[in-house]
């Protein structure tokens, strides 16, 4: 069974283990880590949440999260051994889906001690 967390638990320390990242996505589309790339996290003018896979400065892939469609995430193990996948869960009064994924190297530490995040 999966556990849930609030998205801005999630958002937020997800933002301090982007380096722990291996893939990211929607229903459509997935973005997949490589040691060339690296990760970053910014806020567009409208409120939207970026992330943005990069080769240096040159831009590979992005996805635009809207945060007000989330309603809370879910994650447990992945696919693959040593994998957790997160879901960013969407409700309506009909429907529950995933909006957004993401799969880490390692699951959700709610209390790190300090310097912890590199991994």
């Amino acid at each position: 069974m999966p556990s849930t967390l609030a998205f801005d638990a999630f958002w937020n320390w997800l933002a301090a283990h982007h380096g722990c990242i291996l893939r990211a996505g929607t229903p459509e589309a997935v973005i997949y880590d490589d040691d060339d790339l690296h990760w970053a996290f910014g806020v567009e003018d409208d409120g939207a949440l970026l992330v943005q896979v990069l080769h240096g400065k040159r831009i590979v892939g992005e996805l635009f999260l809207d945060s007000e469609q989330i309603a809370y995430v879910e994650w447990g193990a992945g696919e693959h051994n040593g994998e957790f996948a997160f879901d960013l869960i969407s409700e309506s009064e009909n429907d529950r889906v995933s909006a957004y994924h993401f799969v880490l190297a390692h699951g959700y530490e709610e209390h790190e001690p300090r310097g912890s995040r590199v991994h």
